[in-house]
């Protein structure tokens, strides 16, 4: 069968490092693609946002499957367009996308059917937003948390820990005229990341991870798109996924089902595991970045059979989705001055090396300047290894880093920090 992958980035490295590993599979094509990917796929000149000119290569080149990587293709309907022409597709449609491209859809869903979050209000203004702050106040000051209502790539979000940095992010939120906005509670807890396929009826775990969010170590300064992950996380216990997927994710599915916009593909769920259980943070409708590389590492099935399945509603025709016990950990090198504006153009070498000992290097922010691998976007790599104990795959990823040259490039050092401590009281 031939494949059309869509994306450029290190979740894309990932699912076409493991779609290549395929037995029925014929030809890859990605777009727009990167030089990690080209390694495992065929590269076109196609630009994934002309969906006729989607369409027009998928009928071409036989394409038996689409597997859409990014947030922006599926918000903007791509899905819905492929689907039109009969041929598969894993990835939702338009309307069930709005999960991730409307935070303002996801909380209102979840007040309609009871799903466990964070109590909310949406703004439309400035002087809105401020007017809800009373309404967040713990142990005298503000506490709560900002987001803005579209995609933002993971970093259009604001922890407000008290009033002066609420009033901040809603001035700099509102700078340039009206926006909608979501102002929630902040939720006190352990933060872990669900995912879940589903063919629109079926539904099946499909491993967990932790990501870090902050660009510094002891999860510090602002956010970013992630600066690394490990899988499974141990925090989210098999009691606590079982009531997350019947509390959170299965009313959710149900919910879309009976509204007519059944849902097809990963569902991402951002967990807050609080004292009184897994509230829902946020949803992604498509596998996280860098929490894919991670799944990928440990991920024994065959993928290309697997979101076929997904795309052609056989999901219960399969069984459950198996992972190795080895735990995954990847680091995300990024180029200076992330999650600001990156330094780019700063050459990477020695990748090779960092592979020598089974680490894998996912390729996100690259690109070629004649022979010459360079850094083309803030992050840049995800450099990813397996070990038997979160410890162990730190280190591994951590050599691993170590080996590669290049001089613009940064890391955080405590990827996994939570877990390997819990290690060590075991």
């Amino acid at each position: 069968m031939n494949v059309l992958l869509i994306g450029a980035g290190g979740r894309e490295h990932a699912l076409a490092w493991k779609l290549a590993q395929s037995s029925g599979l014929d030809t890859l094509y990605a777009a727009p693609g990167n030089p990690g990917i080209a390694r495992h796929a065929t590269i076109p000149p196609l630009d994934p946002a002309d969906h006729r000119a989607v369409i027009d290569f998928v009928r071409r080149n036989q394409i038996g499957l689409v597997v859409i990587g990014p947030e922006q293709p599926l918000v903007d309907g791509l899905a819905d367009n492929v689907r039109a022409i009969g041929v598969p597709v894993f990835g939702p449609g338009r309307e069930a996308a709005k999960l991730e491209g409307s935070k303002g859809f996801t909380k209102d869903l979840c007040a309609r059917v009871g799903i466990p979050t964070a109590r909310y209000f949406k703004v439309t203004s400035k002087d809105g937003a401020l007017a809800c702050l009373e309404d967040f106040i713990v142990e005298g000051d503000v506490r709560c948390v900002i987001k803005a209502d579209g995609l933002a790539a993971g970093k259009g979000v604001t922890v407000a820990m008290n009033r002066a940095e609420a009033e901040a992010a809603i001035a700099d939120l509102f700078t340039g005229g009206p926006v909608q906005a979501v102002i929630e509670e902040f939720l006190e807890g352990e933060e872990a990341s669900l995912f879940v396929l589903s063919d629109g009826t079926s539904v099946a775990a499909f491993g967990s991870a932790q990501d870090h969010k902050r660009v510094g170590e002891g999860d510090t300064g602002p956010n970013t798109g992630g600066m690394g992950a490990y899988s499974p996380a141990g925090a989210l216990t098999a009691d606590l996924e079982g009531r997350a997927l019947g509390e959170i994710v299965r009313p959710t599915i149900d919910a879309l089902a009976a509204s007519g916009t059944p849902y097809t593909g990963v569902l991402y769920a951002g967990l807050m595991l609080t004292a009184h259980g897994p509230k829902l943070i946020e949803y992604n409708v498509r596998f996280g970045d860098p929490e894919c590389q991670v799944l990928m590492a440990r991920f024994e099935g065959d993928l290309l059979e697997t979101l076929l399945a997904v795309a052609e509603g056989r999901l219960a025709d399969l069984p459950a989705p198996n992972f190795a016990e080895a735990v995954a950990l990847t680091v995300v090198m990024a180029a200076r001055g992330y999650p600001g504006t990156p330094e780019t153009g700063g050459e990477i070498k020695n990748l090779d090396a960092a592979e020598a000992d089974g680490a894998i290097v996912f390729q996100a922010g690259t690109r070629m300047e004649g022979d010459a691998l360079v850094a083309s976007g803030g992050r840049v790599l995800a450099v990813t290894a397996t070990g038997a104990r979160v410890a162990d795959a730190q280190t591994a990823a951590y050599a691993a880093v170590d080996a590669i040259d290049f001089p613009t490039g940064f890391v955080r050092r405590d990827i996994g920090w939570r877990a390997v401590e819990r290690e060590k009281k075991d």
